[in-house]
């Protein structure tokens, strides 16, 4: 298809196949000068992302109109010759068919581009289809990554089990706060991708992401860095990354009712991965429901708001439970390893993230826990996910990273009894740690902990 940035396209359907009417003239130039992600004011992520074009109803609604159509007509018989030859597509207004683009996924995506400060993005099914079609593209058989020890318990198994069994790609992982190492594991000439996340699942440890990026791009490798626990938080395009990841279905939906993804980064590998031939969203077709996106394009402009709230009540809860003497992990402490680079290279404003995790030691002990805090005292859901307005919890060894085995959880700082917290902002902070305090004086009540 014909080159497109992935965010910036016209708001009215052209007529003819290849030249513009006055008035069509007159609606792009209006649209033109609207900001794109290119534009905005990066000095925050929400300012940029108020400043991408809004887009109106057909009719002229402050919502945009939802194109439900999965395929999309032309007006003159050349025009579909020229759209499949790739000299016209959805940068100027002409669309095939919504596997490969839809004009309200592609408004998501330009919201998502400017959110992440990238040149473009694209929005898709679920999380793991964006990770999973980005390392496609990125690789080939053949190919090498360098990635993270700690990761969502899905990626490291599609990076150990399902890539060299069914597409010769090999990984090699790392330690990704011992610089060292990584730079030993990446060989130039061979390695395709630096992989991590900017904050590590389960465990909170924070990227380094301008000096991985730095040693990355020494060797001529792309960074691809999954920003699930961080947007708005943390901005790794900002920090040298060439790719940024999202599961949209937790903090960005923040409703756990919807699964999505995205993918945010150059246009080149927007379009690349949208080609007709070669590409990987494209041909193999985690598309994104045209609803769906109009959905979540609602949801995102409060994206901020919500945000602030989770990472300050997880700064309360995290600040509370070790002046209880619980072993609490959460970037905002300062006994945090990484809480200096998260203050420096962290979007001001924005706190230390919305997840927090007590390592109970054993998983009787988490479980216990859980148990007590879901079905006495109603502080949370023992779920997994994560970016809801209730507290969410899991014991990450034994639910969200059970594809690792026991010495990879060892080797990532997963204990048995770490239960992971996604804090929510439901009721009032007094009211929740009561509740928190009342199942722990249960639990110590039990003779399973004592403080």
């Amino acid at each position: 298809m014909a080159a497109t940035n992935g965010f910036v396209f016209s708001g009215k359907k052209r007529s003819g196949a290849d030249d513009l009417d006055g008035e069509d003239k007159k609606i792009r130039a209006k649209k033109s000068m609207l900001p794109t992600a290119a534009t905005a004011n990066w000095e925050d992520p929400a300012a940029a992302l108020a400043g991408a074009r809004h887009e109106f109803g057909e009719h002229g609604g402050v919502n945009m109109s939802i194109e439900a159509s999965a395929t999309f007509t032309v007006m003159e018989p050349e025009t579909m010759r020229r759209m499949f030859a790739g000299e016209l597509g959805p940068d100027r207004d002409f669309f095939i068919y919504s596997r490969h683009f839809n004009p309200t996924v592609l408004n998501l995506s330009r919201q998502m581009a400017a959110l992440e400060g990238t040149e473009a993005a694209y929005c898709t099914a679920s999380g793991m289809s964006a990770i999973s079609s980005v390392l496609l593209q990125l690789c080939s058989s053949g190919g090498h990554v360098v990635a993270s020890r700690t990761l969502y318990g899905g990626t490291h198994a599609l990076l150990t089990h399902f890539f060299p069994r069914s597409c010769n790609i090999t990984t090699s992982f790392v330690d990704i706060c011992n610089h060292e190492m990584v730079n030993d594991a990446i060989v130039q000439g061979k390695t395709n991708v630096l992989y991590f996340e900017s904050m590590s699942n389960p465990t909170l440890t924070v990227a380094d992401i301008p000096e991985l990026s730095r040693i990355a791009h020494d060797k001529g490798v792309t960074v691809v860095v999954d920003n699930t626990f961080a947007p708005m938080v943390i901005s790794p395009a900002r920090l040298g990354a060439d790719v940024v990841l999202h599961s949209i279905s937790k903090f960005i939906s923040g409703g756990a009712d919807i699964i999505a993804g995205a993918v945010c980064g150059p246009a080149s590998l927007v379009n690349s991965m949208m080609d007709l031939h070669q590409g990987a969203l494209m041909l193999l077709g985690p598309t994104m429901n045209a609803k769906v996106a109009f959905e979540l394009s609602e949801r995102l402009p409060h994206l901020g708001i919500r945000m602030k709230e989770h990472c300050n009540r997880a700064m309360t809860y995290a600040t509370k439970m070790k002046k209880l003497g619980l072993k609490v992990i959460y970037p905002g402490l300062e006994d945090h390893p990484q809480h200096q680079l998260l203050k420096s290279i962290g979007n001001k404003e924005y706190g230390f993230g919305g997840l927090l995790c007590l390592d109970m030691e054993t998983e009787e002990k988490a479980n216990r826990l859980m148990n007590y805090l879901q079905n006495f005292t109603q502080f949370g859901f023992m779920a997994v996910s994560l970016g809801y307005y209730e507290n969410l919890m899991s014991c990450s060894g034994s639910s969200t990273s059970s594809e690792l085995n026991s010495e990879e959880k060892a080797l990532a700082g997963i204990s048995p009894g770490l239960v992971r917290m996604s804090v929510g902002y439901i009721g009032t902070v007094e009211q929740k740690w009561g509740q928190f305090e009342k199942a722990l004086s249960r639990m110590q009540d039990s003779g399973l902990f004592k403080n």
